[in-house]
Parts: C-alpha cells; sequence; structure tokens
C-alpha cells in the first residue's frame, strides 16, 4: 500500500509541475527595477512602458525604484534575480556601457549576467551657456579654449557620467582642453551655471528644458547626429563643425542572463508594440527621448560597441571615481 501511495504522490506532483510549466507567462505581477530616483529620465520611460503594459496587455507591471551608486544597485538586483522574466529593469549607457570600465569591482558584468530585451529610447547631451554668455556656437567655445586653454570651465552632473565622458570625447574630437567641474547632481550645476560660476554645462535635455524655455539658458548644441525634436532650433555638434560627433545616453530593458528566449521574445514584442503608439511616443520625445525599439541582438550590438567605445574615452581621459 505504500508504494501505491508513493506511486500518486509522484504522480501528483508531476501534474501540479506540468500545470505550472503550461501557465502562460505571465500569471503573477512583474517587478521592472528602476536604478534611479522617481521623476527622472529613466523613471519616467519605465513607467509609461510599464503602464501600457498593463492596460493593453492586462499584465500586472510593479515598478520599484532602487537607486545607487550611478544605478549599480538597482542593476545588481536584476542579475541576481531569477531568470524567469518575473524581474527585469531598465539600464541605460552608464551602469551597462560606462560603469563595468569606470568601477574596478563591479558587482555584475552585462555581458554575462544580464539579457536584452528591447532599446526604448536615446537622448543626446545639450550643451548650454548662460543667457548672457558671449558664446552663441560651440565653434565660440572651441575658439576660446584654444586661446586659454584649461581655464573655460564646464560642469557637469559628475565624474563618470555620460555628460562628463562626452564632453572629454569632444574636448579630443575638437582639440581643446576645458576645466571640469564636476557635481553631485545637476541641481546645483543649473544654479551655478544661471549665475556664472561655470561657463559651460552638459546636460540631459530634460533636465535644462525649463531653464531653456524661460530664456535662462541659451542651448549652444547637441550630441546627436541629428536635430533633437525637442530643440529642433538648435544644431548638432557635427553641424557645427565636427562632422560625425555622436555622444547619447540610451535606455533599454534587461533581464538577468538565461532567461528563457521564448519570454524574451513575447518582452521584445510587446514592448515594440508599445513604443509605436503615438501616445507613447509624444510622451517620451516630450521627455528629449528619440524612440528606438528593436532586437534583443540589436540591444546586444549596441551594447558591446558602446562599452569599448567609452572604455576608450575612460582610459584615454584617465577618468577616476571619486
Amino acid at each position: 500500500m505504500k508504494s501505491i501511495a508513493y506511486v500518486f504522490s509522484a504522480l501528483i506532483l508531476l501534474l501540479a509541475s506540468a500545470i505550472t510549466v503550461a501557465q502562460p507567462y505571465p500569471n503573477r505581477p512583474i517587478k521592472v527595477i528602476i536604478p534611479f530616483p522617481a521623476g527622472g529620465g529613466t523613471d519616467i520611460f519605465a513607467r509609461t512602458v510599464g503602464q501600457k503594459l498593463t492596460e493593453n496587455y492586462k499584465w500586472t507591471v510593479v515598478p520599484e525604484n532602487r537607486p545607487g551608486a550611478g544605478g549599480n544597485l538597482g542593476i545588481e538586483a536584476v542579475s541576481n534575480s531569477p531568470a524567469d522574466g518575473y524581474t527585469i529593469g531598465l539600464g541605460q549607457t552608464s551602469n551597462l556601457a560606462i560603469n563595468p570600465t569606470l568601477y574596478p569591482k563591479l558587482p555584475y558584468e552585462p555581458a554575462k549576467d544580464l539579457t536584452p530585451i528591447a532599446l526604448v529610447a536615446s537622448s543626446p547631451l545639450v550643451i548650454v551657456v548662460a543667457a548672457n554668455s558671449p558664446f552663441k556656437t560651440f565653434a565660440d567655445i572651441a575658439a576660446a579654449a584654444k586661446a586659454k586653454p584649461d581655464q573655460i570651465t564646464y560642469g557637469s552632473p559628475g565624474n563618470g557620467t555620460v555628460a562628463h565622458l562626452g564632453m572629454e570625447l569632444l574636448q579630443k574630437t575638437a582639440g581643446i582642453n576645458l576645466q571640469h567641474i564636476p557635481y553631485k547632481g545637476s541641481a546645483q550645476a543649473l544654479t551655478d551655471i544661471v549665475g556664472g560660476q561655470i561657463q559651460i554645462y552638459a546636460s540631459s535635455v530634460p533636465t535644462a528644458m525649463g531653464q531653456i524655455k524661460d530664456g535662462r539658458l541659451r542651448a549652444i548644441a547637441v550630441t546627436s547626429l541629428k536635430r533633437s525634436a525637442s530643440l529642433p532650433e538648435t544644431p548638432t555638434i557635427a553641424e557645427s563643425g565636427w562632422p560625425g560627433f555622436e555622444a547619447i545616453t540610451w535606455f533599454g530593458f534587461v533581464a538577468p542572463a538565461k532567461t528563457p528566449a521564448p519570454i524574451i521574445k513575447e518582452l521584445n514584442a510587446n514592448i515594440n508594440s508599445i513604443l509605436k503608439m503615438p501616445e507613447v511616443r509624444s510622451k517620451l520625445m516630450g521627455e528629449g527621448g528619440e524612440i528606438l525599439g528593436g532586437t534583443p541582438e540589436q540591444f546586444s550590438t549596441l551594447l558591446n560597441k558602446d562599452t569599448a567605445r567609452w572604455a576608450r574615452v575612460i582610459q584615454d581621459a584617465n577618468v577616476k571615481i571619486d
């Protein structure tokens, strides 16, 4: 009788397992880890897509802000989560392509510990000056910097940010030397650029947009290959005399490594569908984003290319984290 009971129990377990496997994905809430505080571009992009996954596909998507260490804490949490499709995160250039070189003991390796799902958007930097600045174009800045090497100051949100490294790359491209003033975020930097304590500031488009619109800051150039839809009157660096220059930040969803391919495929298809919605495009572009989308393979290719590119910039400029 015991043997029959054991067989019967085993059959029940097998049947329960089969039912679990057969359940469609997702059958419980999906956590989206946002590795920066609420209210920023990463947060807005993640919540916009997550809300539409809930509305259009009846998925339960739960955003969770987990900021810290330049976005590293949140991405580490994604990499350490079960590879079952129920924890994903929105990474960006800094914590996926830059930080692996910048941080000597990064607790994750994007190429090994994460699986790309889909790119969401990209955003250029905008180089701004105070409204009363004598600089009207980036050519003006370059000319002044060549006349007075290391005396023209520029601010960034911090060492190792895309803004900092983008400006390092631009200096090398233009053959100039500026004095870097790193800040801990953008709030004080914006106050100082308006007040004249620094001469130039490299910013994300959404961060500086309010001061540009109200006339306190002048947008000199954007660092994308084409003009930003949010700043259509502002020329690119390429148009300003340095053809081919580009320094952007991009945003993309990632999952833990070894997440099953069918789950990645479904997430990718639904995210791409959402990115085609007019209201989503309007929302993201209103935040300074250029819509991307595409396949996981395209995301992986971009990640590998930018990791190598920014590693060279970090090494050439000898950038160190404080």
